[in-house]
């Protein structure tokens, strides 16, 4: 058995206030419209301060035919239950809702001059409704029908404002990402930038830097980052080009809207070099220890390009290490431990036994006791520049502890 209907749900629209109108008010109204289109064309530059102009041109015709074709078929509707708008004047009226938007305008400039129209029609209307002793009920019927009238009219340019506003913001994120792509993967000469820039309603800063950060730490970015910031999301992470922080203050900004989002920001530098400082932000995310925290900071790659070096090729950095560190790895782990740090101070202070003994809490002559322990380990490799530097490097990738210390990964603690 099927459920009785709603009647509550299926009641009809109520009817429209210019059904109560007599149809030979028409005739009577149908004179005045002239008067009261020029009427409300005088009114619109004297109450309306964004057309405070000229009526003249294509401005003025424009304004004349929108008035003319809004009162014709305001005229087509009493005695009816027609919707307040035809095909034909509702795209007018919508256009003028767009045409506000493209014209830079606010919706407020056609609202404030559609009332004064409905203010300007109803005195006419009503006066001379009066005078032929049309009755009380017709001028108040009247006046309700042109307060929804006008009231339809602002709804359709009102949607319409919005609707080219959010097609115009839809173009410019468009662009803004193609633009982005470019930069990202170095596709266009200067020329072609700059004219996709414009394009996009965006100026390419002189230097630029790249921030990257998971896709679930994005929320609320954009403001965060405000306009002269280009975002995009991709499968797993976001993708933002900013300008380059110029000054303490600026940087000191940019990263407290990052704060917390586990980002990376890559070096700066100029448009050519946007490519790079994705590589290096990425790089840097992947080698450092993450920042998860909610008030953790950004990592700054160009703070950490030696380390970035290092963990670029952890495979190559451990033979390395096997190598050069051979003759440690025969000592005992505390031995081994100590040798190790002196031999990473001596590389570092060109075996200075002040600094090097400041640093490591020793005597003077423990660090020369020490020291001579690692030539004899070494042998000649210490006077060799090239094993030197090997030296350091697998030194301060912390690479002394030997191969049992070592993850199964293959990472290993930090210098």
């Amino acid at each position: 058995m099927k459920p009785a209907p709603d009647n509550r749900l299926a009641a009809p629209p109520h009817d429209p206030p210019w059904l109560a109108l007599p149809r030979e008010i028409v005739d009577v109204l149908r004179p005045m419209v002239p008067g009261i289109v020029e009427a409300i064309i005088t009114m619109v530059p004297q109450t309306v301060p964004a057309y405070a102009r000229p009526i003249e041109g294509r401005f003025g015709r424009g304004l004349r035919s929108g008035v003319a074709v809004a009162l014709d078929r305001f005229l087509q509707l009493p005695g009816t239950r027609l919707p307040a708008l035809s095909e034909e004047s509702r795209q007018l009226v919508a256009g003028l809702g767009s045409g506000e938007f493209r014209q830079g305008r606010s919706m407020d400039a056609l609202l404030s001059a559609y009332r004064m129209g409905a203010r300007v029609t109803f005195r006419e209307m009503s006066r001379i409704s009066l005078e032929r002793n049309l009755g009380l009920n017709a001028v108040v019927n009247l006046g309700e029908s042109i307060l929804a009238y006008i009231d339809e009219l602002s709804a359709v340019s009102a949607e319409a404002y919005a609707f080219e506003r959010s097609e115009r913001a839809g173009a410019v994120e468009r662009r803004r990402t193609e633009l982005l792509e470019l930069l990202l993967h170095g596709q266009a000469d200067e020329a072609a930038l700059r004219q996709a820039a414009s394009m996009a309603d965006w100026v390419l800063p002189a230097r630029l830097a790249v921030v990257t950060l998971p896709l679930d730490r994005a929320d609320g970015l954009r403001l965060k980052l405000g306009p002269g910031a280009l975002v995009v999301e991709r499968e797993t992470d976001v993708v933002a080009l900013v300008p380059a922080p110029r000054s303490k203050p600026a940087q000191t900004a940019l990263e407290k809207a990052l704060r917390g989002r586990a980002a990376s920001v890559g070096p700066a530098g100029g448009w050519q070099q946007v490519p790079d400082s994705l590589r290096l932000a990425v790089l840097a995310a992947a080698v450092l220890p993450p920042r998860e925290k909610l008030d953790d900071p950004p990592i700054w790659a160009h703070d950490h390009l030696g380390e970035i070096v290092l963990g670029t090729e952890p495979t190559a950095i451990a033979e390395l290490a096997q190598r050069r560190l051979a003759p440690l790895q025969r000592l005992r782990p505390a031995q081994r431990e100590k040798l190790a740090a002196t031999l990473l101070s001596w590389l570092r202070h060109w075996g200075q036994r002040a600094p090097m003994a400041a640093e490591l809490g020793i005597h003077a002559q423990t660090v020369g006791y020490r020291v001579a322990q690692l030539r004899e380990l070494f042998a000649g490799e210490l006077d060799d520049p090239r094993a030197r530097f090997e030296l350091e490097l697998v030194l301060h990738a912390g690479r002394w502890q030997g191969p049992g210390t070592m993850a199964e990964d293959g990472s290993h603690p930090g210098p």
